[in-house]
């Protein structure tokens, strides 16, 4: 084995439901920390179960060399649950404490080891990570995870593993329930950490302090050196080729067709002329006969190879267009959303004027969607529209057109489809209930009837637009929002987001 600590040899994995997720991978993943990234559903998750033992392969093996922890996308802890079980140092302190008043076994020394400082080690990770609001001492692991908000829940588990001093790291989306300050805790306790590190993630910011980026796509894993910004730029590079190599493929399509079809009328003239020859019988039957034969394999032939040529050319054309990704970009160009400069666009309890770009930030549970909601209660000044974090704003069972006809009477199933398609529910996608689109279709799917209105909002009001977003969700909203000429206000910890929608003012709460 190589001194990488994870080696993937013709990793295989197959669903219960036959569905295949990942096949035939070979790759060594790097030393040092390797993001991992791919669409909502690409395999991610099941490629770390896979590596940490909890899922068994369908063909094919995985080694880790080392000591390996993972921790979980979705951290559900028991409430009553004391902290320093969760930190795994439960039966640890008891036997130190019984030490420590005398009344102490031979088990306790045994159990102990060489971890006499562990309450120490314990709390300065705790610290480190900025659960010192809680945690101030040894004293408050007595406390029970119900006091923590979800964010430190998931500092403390991701804490735990720290404490079990691993080789091997795997992150499942760590980011997720976290504010800016417990987003650049656990990035700086990631740089610090001298292990092999997996982060399976859609948080660019995390991803540009990765040393490699290891790409999930159709069941096959592709490495790239370097961080996220060099990924982006060969990944931009591969799809400038890829859509010249289909733009020719399309225009040679477009040759053969036409050659195939010279080709045909030139057949045609030929029998013809061959017909009138034999019917005025001015050759003896027996030569007329033979050259019909002949006339006819070599019409065949020339037929067949320009067949041939226009099926190959086909061939290529899918070929090229495999290889070009879905970079599909949304239109909004909705006159009536925009808002001019210096047009009053809510006075309470924010003043908003023209088409600003307003981001609310600060810690979690610092009161940022309450203060969403009272803008919406308020009553702004132009026609508006709240996108919940939730998004429970659908009838679920319904499609994406129905529940976009319900919001928009006053337009015609036509102009409903025709909106609906600038955000790409084109055709049968359309049709699809809502409650089977993911998470980017879903808000997808929120902007695209919310500014079906009569009158189209003019200010949006976005909760944590971008959680739960992968990274091509992540595209199509930020250039939703830049084509967007109305006022915005959106609570988001993606500071790179907010840049690229064009926010230029912040309400920090605490």
């Amino acid at each position: 084995m190589s001194s990488s600590g994870i080696n993937l040899s013709a990793l295989s994995y197959v669903h219960p439901d036959g569905t295949r997720a990942l096949q035939g991978i070979d790759a060594v993943i790097p030393a040092g920390r390797t993001g991992l990234v791919g669409r909502n559903g690409s395999g991610k998750s099941t490629l770390l179960r896979l590596i940490a033992g909890e899922l068994r392969p369908t063909s094919g093996s995985v080694a880790v060399r080392g000591r390996l922890a993972c921790l979980p996308q979705d951290v559900t802890l028991d409430p009553t649950v004391p902290v320093d079980r969760v930190l795994g140092i439960y039966e640890v302190r008891k036997s130190l404490h019984r030490i420590e008043s005398g009344t102490f076994s031979d088990r306790d020394f045994e159990i102990v080891g060489d971890r006499w400082d562990i309450e120490d080690r314990a709390l300065a990770l705790v610290h480190r990570v900025g659960l010192d609001r809680i945690l101030h001492e040894p004293a408050d692991f007595d406390r029970t995870v119900g006091q923590l908000s979800g964010g430190e829940t998931v500092l403390l588990a991701f804490t735990a593993r720290l404490l079990d001093e691993p080789d091997v790291l795997l992150l499942d989306e760590p980011t997720n329930n976290l504010d800016a300050d417990g987003r650049a805790r656990l990035q700086d306790a990631l740089e610090r950490f001298t292990g092999t590190v997996v982060v399976a993630t859609h948080d660019r910011e995390l991803l540009e302090g990765a040393d490699s980026i290891a790409e999930l796509r159709e069941g096959s894993l592709r490495l790239f050196g370097g961080a996220f910004d060099e990924y982006e730029r060969i990944v931009a590079q591969e799809q400038q080729a890829a859509q010249a190599a289909v733009r020719e493929a399309r225009n040679d399509v477009r040759r053969q067709a036409r050659e195939l079809t010279t080709a045909q009328v030139a057949l045609a003239r030929r029998q013809r002329y061959g017909q009138k020859m034999y019917e005025q019988k001015r050759e003896p039957k027996i030569v007329m006969g033979a050259r019909k034969r002949q006339a006819q394999d070599s019409a065949g032939r020339y037929r067949r190879e320009h067949e041939q040529d226009l099926a190959a050319a086909r061939e290529n054309l899918d070929r090229a267009q495999d290889l070009v990704r879905d970079d599909l970009e949304i239109r909004i160009d909705l006159p009536g959303s925009t808002v001019p400069p210096g047009r009053r666009v809510a006075d309470t309890p924010v003043e908003i004027v023209g088409p600003e770009r307003i981001a609310l930030r600060g810690p979690n549970g610092s009161g940022k969607t309450t203060l969403l909601h009272d803008i919406a209660e308020a009553g702004p000044l132009v026609p508006f529209a709240l996108l919940p974090q939730r998004l429970d704003i659908f009838d679920d069972d319904r499609s994406v057109a129905e529940n976009a006809e319900d919001r928009a009477p006053h337009l015609t199933s036509q102009q409903v489809r025709a909106r609906l398609a600038r955000f790409l529910f084109r055709g049968h996608r359309a049709e699809v209930p809502v409650g089977a689109l993911s998470g980017g279709e879903r808000l997808r799917a929120a902007l695209a009837i919310v500014l079906a209105a009569d009158p189209p909002p003019q200010l949006l009001l976005l909760d944590e637009p971008t959680n739960n977003l992968d990274l091509a969700g992540l595209a199509h909203l930020t250039q939703a929002l830049r084509g967007y000429g109305g006022a915005l206000v959106v609570v988001s910890h993606d500071k790179r987001f907010l840049q690229e929608v064009g926010v230029r003012r912040s309400i920090a709460l605490r």
